[in-house]
């Protein structure tokens, strides 16, 4: 692959990262393998190619240009799912070893942590990363800590470095899920993380199109463990998919600037509607996470919660919305809304009335006039 010679800002290395060596006739955008299995015979040399659940050529462009965006010296690992990447990291603690992970993570995160504790497999401690006091004892004996920030759907905050530096002090891995914030927002491994985790279904590919796992670890010896563990159970994308998120990292930059700005608009006028209990997002200078989001993160996100006065207000706000569509998910380029608890399976600290919000790339004014509209048939 094409690498930079110098070092560029992440908006062109978005651009610029997984592309063919310019040479005399090479396409300019790297081509997708379609093939299940390599020509070859005798012993394989190192890096040789021989069947495609070890390797496809359609995954390294992209690996490899999440691994750089995220300040990795080798590239990332890319799976079937978020939820494949998710469990490739749990994978990593040692059977009856102890992982730490917040109570109000992503319903998939916690509900697979708490599947795999109920089977044994090992010991959950579930923490309130928001009490760094009551967090730093419960990291006794950890193998790994996972982290989200900003937390999905509650998008609260978390102080990583102090947190990263207490796990660090209990001798455990840290893995933080990166999805919000995409490495253009925040780059945990230059806060001192182990690995990085994406569901590159959301912002990275952005188009609701494609299911994608990504992660990427600190050292050698980490990535080659996920490296082998992935290889041994399947847990692999296909080729097309890769190609797909590629295509769609290529306009990460724009995306987000366009989602992001909007979001701070409407999150403004939030703030001041009738009808609300609540209004979370970091970019709100009367938000609890403001000073650590100013401090960590290189700009807000596109994600905004918002609580209404009960669950039967918020569902009544998602179903009179026009041009949001009422859709789990987030991250594309269209603006959804959705209601999580009508998820059984979302944590109870998330309250009945909140809505979740994904900001996409419409026109600000008419995403407001959607927005305004829906809460005044709502209240």
């Amino acid at each position: 692959m094409h690498e930079p010679q110098q070092p560029i800002h992440p908006s062109t290395a978005v651009v610029a990262l997984g592309r063919p060596d310019p040479t005399e006739d090479a396409p300019l955008n790297p081509p997708i393998t379609l093939s299940s299995t390599f020509v070859g015979a005798g012993a394989p040399e190192p890096g040789q190619r021989m069947y495609a659940r070890m390797s496809n050529p359609t995954w390294d462009p992209l690996e490899e240009a999440v691994g750089a965006l995220e300040g990795a010296e080798l590239p990332g690992l890319s799976y079937a799912s978020g939820m494949a990447a998710v469990a490739a990291v749990l994978e990593l603690v040692p059977v009856g070893g102890t992982v730490a992970v917040p109570s109000t993570s992503y319903n998939g995160t916690i509900g697979l942590a708490r599947r795999l504790a109920q089977a044994g497999r090992f010991v959950l401690r579930e923490i309130d990363p928001t009490d760094l006091d009551a967090t730093r004892m419960a990291l006794s004996g950890a193998a790994l800590v996972w982290l989200e920030s900003p937390t999905n759907p509650l998008l609260e905050v978390l102080d990583l470095p102090a947190l990263i530096a207490a796990a660090g002090e209990a001798g455990a891995l840290v893995a933080v899920d990166n999805t919000f914030s995409t490495p253009l927002r925040q780059r945990p491994l230059a806060l001192g993380a182990d690995l990085v985790v994406h569901s590159a279904t959301k912002f990275i590919a952005g188009h609701s199109d494609v299911l994608l796992g990504l992660v990427v670890a600190a050292d050698a010896e980490l990535r080659s463990r996920l490296h082998t563990d992935r290889t041994l159970r399947g847990a692999i994308p296909g080729p097309f998919e890769c190609w797909l998120a590629l295509r769609g990292l290529r306009t990460l930059a724009l995306r987000l600037d366009r989602a992001e700005e909007t979001a701070g608009v409407l999150a403004g006028r939030l703030s001041t509607a009738p009808g609300l209990r609540r209004v979370r997002y970091p970019g709100l200078p009367t938000d609890p996470g403001h000073e650590l989001a100013r401090a960590q993160l290189a700009g807000f996100g596109a994600m905004i919660s918002i609580e209404l006065a009960s669950a039967e207000r918020a569902d009544a706000f998602v179903h009179a919305l026009g041009l949001i569509t009422p859709a789990t998910s987030l991250g594309g380029v269209e603006s959804l809304a959705e209601r999580r608890r009508r998820q059984p399976s979302e944590p109870v600290q998330v309250p009945e009335s909140l809505v979740r919000l994904s900001i996409g790339i419409e026109h600000v004014d008419d995403l407001w006039a959607d927005i305004a509209q829906a809460l005044s048939a709502a209240n």
